[in-house]
């Protein structure tokens, strides 16, 4: 009887720790996803609509932050919630630079560039995470927030309202995301290449 109720017990709260209050953001956030990526595509880039493809995004970044701060100050950090987080920001930045692409709106090189350097960083991260632990580059919260407005200015219609020299604002933050990260990818790899001999060394 003791058994059962602790084992009642153990299930009731390994349901909590995965249904608590970040990871519930978290996963409405991925939920949120399609629907920005849909209003790429059924609305003009031109139309002041697309405004309402930019309030989306904005509200998805948002509670980014929100479920982090949450999850830190409650103690709420979990396994689940350290594997769903990555997965939405690369479901948002991936939907969001494919989308433009396919509309013409965005180079496809970049974004190939770009979701090369994400995806492969995040898949090593979930390999490696066990073995070792290896810090974030100093420039990836700067990378996340240029690669945000770079977002968000290529859904606006901000291009259309103010062609030409809009447009020469929209490349030059397009060169200087690109190379933020893919500067940051590298730090993260030769950081990860020093901890990994480190690790052998010990």
């Amino acid at each position: 009887m003791t058994q059962a109720a602790d084992k009642s017990n153990l299930i009731e709260k390994s349901a909590k720790s995965i249904f608590n209050l970040p990871n519930i953001i978290t996963m409405a956030r991925i939920l949120c996803v399609p629907f920005f990526v849909w209003s790429l595509f059924a609305i003009e880039p031109e139309s002041n609509a697309r405004w309402f493809s930019v309030l989306i995004f904005i509200v998805i970044m948002i509670s980014d932050g929100v479920d982090g701060a949450i999850a830190r100050k409650r103690g709420l950090i979990t396994n689940l919630g350290k594997l769903l987080d990555p997965i939405a920001d690369k479901a948002l930045l991936g939907g969001a630079l494919i989308a433009l692409s396919i509309h013409n709106e965005f180079p496809w090189w970049v974004t190939i560039v770009i979701l090369v350097r994400e995806l492969g960083i995040t898949a090593y991260r979930l390999v490696v995470v066990k073995r070792e632990v290896v810090a974030a580059s100093s420039g990836g919260k700067l990378k996340t927030i240029l690669q945000s407005v770079l977002i968000g200015s290529l859904a606006s219609p901000l291009e259309f309202a103010f062609a030409p020299w809009y447009l020469t604002v929209e490349s030059v933050l397009t060169a200087v995301v690109l190379v933020i990260t893919v500067s940051t990818g590298l730090q993260y790899l030769i950081a990860a290449g020093r901890a990994r001999q480190q690790r052998i060394k010990e």
